[in-house]
C-alpha cells in the first residue's frame, strides 16, 4: 500500500487547486472510494480518523481519494470564497478522475463524514452514473451544521457576557452578504446558503446500489441517534438498501484532543469487505 498527495485544477468557473490525498491497495483496486470530510473544524478534528479509515480500505483493496473541497484544508481559496454549487462540482470531479485511474467497471463509493455526507449525496444526484454511499455519523440537515457552527461564536460571546441574540444577528449578517468570522474561519454567503438548504436527500434507487450508515455513540449497547433511526426507515421503505451499524467511540470530530475510533474503523473495513463480496463476479 502507498499514499501519496497531490494538486488538481479545480472544476470551472470555480477554479483553484484543490489537493488529493490518494491511498494506493496493493495490487490492481477492487474499488474505488472518495472521501469528503466534515466542516471547517470538525475537518481538522477527522483528519486522524480519515486517515486511519483511507488505510483500513486501502488494506481492503479500494482506491481511496480524500479531497480537500474548494476554501479547506491545503486546497486553495478560503471559506469566505467558497461556494456549494463548486463543494458538489468538487466531488463529481474528483470522482471522475479517480474512476479514470483505476477502471469504470469498478464498484465507487462515495464517503462522507458528518455534513460531508450532505455534500456526497448531492453529488450523486448529479452524477449519472451509480455509486455506494458510505455515510460516517451523517447530519439530516446542513441547517443543523450551520446552527451548530454558528453556537462557537456565542459561546466566545458568553465568556464576555454578550451572547444575546448572536447566531440571529449572524445569520442576518449573512442574509446582507456580508461575511462573518466564526472560531477563526472566515464564512461567506456563498457556501452558508446552500449549506443552509442542504438536506440528506434519499438516492433514487438507480443510483445508489448501496448505503452504509455507520455512527459511533458513547451509549452501552450503542445506539444509532433517533433522528438516523427515522431517516433509514424511510429510505428502507421505499427500497433503498441501507445497511446500518452503531459502535462505541469518541466523538472525534469535537473532543478536545484529537482521539481515535478504532471500533469505527474497524466496522468500516467489515462493512466494505461485505460491500465487494457481493459486488465481484463469482
Amino acid at each position: 500500500m502507498g499514499m501519496r498527495a497531490t494538486f488538481r485544477d479545480g472544476v470551472r468557473p470555480h477554479g483553484g487547486r484543490r489537493l488529493v490525498v490518494l491511498h494506493e491497495p496493493v495490487g490492481a483496486p477492487r474499488g474505488i472510494v472518495v472521501g469528503v470530510a466534515g466542516f471547517a473544524e470538525e475537518m481538522n478534528k477527522g483528519r486522524r480518523m480519515a486517515a486511519l479509515g483511507a488505510r483500513a480500505l486501502a488494506h481492503e483493496g479500494f482506491l481511496v481519494v480524500q479531497l480537500d473541497l474548494a476554501g479547506c484544508g491545503d486546497s486553495s481559496g478560503d471559506l469566505a470564497s467558497a461556494t456549494w454549487d463548486a463543494w458538489v462540482g468538487d466531488v463529481l470531479d474528483t470522482a471522475r478522475w479517480a474512476v479514470g485511474l483505476a477502471d469504470a467497471a469498478l464498484p465507487l463509493t462515495l464517503w462522507g463524514t458528518r455534513s460531508g455526507c450532505l455534500v456526497v449525496t448531492q453529488a450523486l444526484a448529479q452524477m449519472g452514473m451509480p455509486a455506494n454511499l458510505l455515510f460516517w455519523q451523517p447530519q439530516p440537515n446542513g441547517k443543523l451544521v450551520l446552527h451548530q457552527f454558528l453556537r462557537l461564536k456565542m459561546a466566545g460571546q458568553l465568556q464576555q457576557g454578550a451572547a444575546k441574540g448572536v447566531t440571529e444577528g449572524l445569520l442576518a449578517e449573512l442574509a446582507a452578504g456580508r461575511t462573518v468570522e466564526v472560531a477563526g474561519y472566515p464564512l461567506g454567503p456563498g457556501i452558508t446558503q446552500g449549506l443552509g438548504a442542504a438536506q440528506l436527500v434519499a438516492p433514487k434507487a438507480d443510483a445508489a446500489t448501496r448505503v452504509l450508515w455507520l455512527e459511533v455513540s458513547t451509549q452501552t449497547p450503542p445506539e444509532l441517534l433517533p433522528a438516523s433511526l427515522n431517516i433509514v426507515q424511510r429510505w428502507s421503505a421505499s427500497g433503498i438498501d441501507v445497511r446500518t451499524a452503531a459502535v462505541n467511540g469518541p466523538l472525534f470530530w469535537q473532543t478536545l484532543d484529537i482521539e481515535e475510533a478504532p471500533e469505527l474503523v474497524r466496522c468500516t473495513a467489515e462493512q466494505m469487505r461485505s460491500l465487494l463480496e457481493t459486488t465481484e463476479p463469482a
